[in-house]
């Protein structure tokens, strides 16, 4: 069973009633991201197979995750059947696939889940920054495939910004100082390159216990860049300690490291690897960079600067952004979405008239480059290398906001506002439980996230509910049939022969 599809809204100003009056769900098989992995991912896996002699091309669950995807937000699949209680006007709504790196849909459903989650139940009224971590490119591949060492690493980034914390605190006469974060480990970079990096949302400060056991909050100065320097210089010592290497050099690697995922999937790690340093690993073009568009840069113009402080040393990159305040609910909920974005934006993608696919960058390169230019297989093996291994868990809870810390439970409570009604007054739904269910209803979603009240009927304003979940596929092809829509599911196109002369690539600029 699924839960139903992200959807899109129609609307205009002089609607009869709320902006919902004309909503209608997304259509998803339309998309540039479902035509192309519809029309060449059978042929991606057909080319990555070619180039592993030794087990399978691509894992098991990279494949899947792409099927799946292609039944997201298809009424063929299966859907819920919402009804108007006032005039009985009815709405189906197609299921998802719950992907976590191919699906924009699913991954941005996630997004507004957990953003909501996090500051409703998990992050006190205290201020926050968020803290960024880039890496090395020969520790990039590394960890894309080795979860355990991404915590490892994740986790001595962690310690030095607590150490940094606790420093002020003893400063200013502080002893039992305790820290608090969220961490969100990103698999993606802007080009849809694979770049595993952290953004953490940090209590911008600690916690500590008062004479009389009451619970206070002591905030801390924002770093300099010299002592972001020190942090990122530390963490590059933590980390060569946790692999027992002297330094990071892919010379040094390679005699000291067994690459695992290339014993397990070759192809795959060559994809990964290529996607890394922004090659082609798979086709015609294997070993070349990808193609870009752009213009002349301006040499007057300054380079892109980042806003906040920041450091770098040998590679490892630290970044820390502007405060947000204690009360300040709605930006935390926007920085915390944008911490945990999906790894494709599907209105930067566009289809050229030769069937190639252009991602527009959120932001000109110092080198002019507004857009990246992929051929369709060269655009799946990039959307491949970002799926993340199952059961790995991309959101991690430190100090005071992890699961099992003592004082969690004060913590989380700290600061909230208690809302008192009369007596008179009809009893408040009880609140929802700091330990429970995560799931909130798509509805609901829709309404925090984009302002949609998709449960208005367009009909006669009156309330749309759901009435059941069609899954049966003879159920589903009955009820489509009748309503005269497509009943048929996607189907992947097959893979073709593979041509006899390579094509030249002179379009572009390379």
């Amino acid at each position: 069973m699924g839960k139903p599809a992200k959807a899109e809204l129609a609307w205009s100003p002089g609607s009869r009633f709320a902006p919902s009056a004309q909503y209608k769900p997304r259509d998803a098989t339309s998309t540039v991201l479902h035509e192309v992995v519809r029309d060449h991912m059978e042929q991606f896996l057909l080319e990555a197979s070619r180039g592993s002699d030794d087990g399978p091309g691509i894992p098991r669950f990279v494949e899947d995750e792409l099927r799946k995807f292609l039944k997201c937000g298809d009424l063929a699949g299966g859907f819920a059947r919402f009804k108007c209680g006032s005039c009985g006007k009815e709405r189906l709504v197609p299921f998802s696939c719950k992907c976590r790196g191919a699906c924009p849909s699913c991954a941005g459903r996630r997004m507004a889940e957990r953003a909501a989650d996090l500051v409703d139940l998990v992050i006190p009224y205290a201020p926050v920054r968020q803290w960024v971590l880039s890496l090395p490119f020969v520790l990039r591949y590394r960890l894309a495939w080795d979860h355990g060492l991404t915590r490892k690493v994740l986790r001595a980034f962690i310690k030095e910004i607590e150490r940094f914390f606790r420093k002020q605190a003893r400063a200013a006469g502080l002893k039992d100082v305790r820290v608090g974060a969220v961490a969100v480990i990103q698999r993606a970079g802007g080009a849809l390159n694979l770049n595993v990096h952290f953004h953490v949302a940090v209590l911008d400060g600690g916690f500590f216990r008062k004479a009389d056991g009451s619970l206070r909050f002591f905030a801390v100065r924002v770093a300099t860049d010299d002592e972001l320097k020190e942090i990122a210089r530390r963490v590059r010592e933590k980390v060569l300690k946790i692999l027992g290497q002297k330094k990071l050099s892919p010379d040094e690697d390679a005699e000291c490291w067994v690459d695992p995922l290339a014993e397990e999937h070759p192809a795959y790690a060559a994809t990964c690897a290529a996607s890394v340093n922004q090659l082609t690993a798979i086709g015609p073009r294997a070993g070349r960079r990808t193609m870009r568009l752009g213009v002349e840069p301006d040499g007057d113009e300054p380079p892109f600067e980042r806003n906040g402080h920041h450091a770098n040393a040998h590679g490892f990159d630290v970044h820390v952004g502007a405060q947000i305040h204690a009360n300040d609910r709605a930006r935390l909920e926007r920085m915390l979405r944008y911490l945990l974005r999906p790894p494709i934006a599907q209105g930067r993608l566009s289809l050229l008239s030769d069937g190639k696919v252009a991602l527009e960058l959120k932001n000109q390169w110092n080198d002019g480059t507004t857009h990246l230019i992929f051929e369709p297989v060269e655009f799946i093996e990039k959307i491949a290398a970002l799926v993340p291994r199952p059961q790995s868990n991309l959101i991690i809870y430190n100090g005071v906001l992890a699961p099992n810390a003592k004082w969690r439970k004060d913590v989380v409570r700290y600061g909230r506002p208690v809302l008192v009604k009369p007596a008179s007054e009809e009893q408040p739904e009880p609140e929802k439980p700091a330990e429970g269910s995560r799931y909130r209803p798509w509805a609901e979603l829709m309404k925090r996230t984009f302002g949609l009240d998709v449960l208005c009927c367009t009909e006669c304003g009156g309330r749309m509910k759901l009435i059941a979940l069609i899954e049966e596929p003879s159920v589903v092809r009955k009820i489509l049939k009748h309503l005269k829509l497509p009943t048929d599911l996607a189907t992947p196109l097959p893979a073709r022969s593979p041509p006899e002369q390579l094509e030249l690539y002179d379009t572009y600029a390379e």
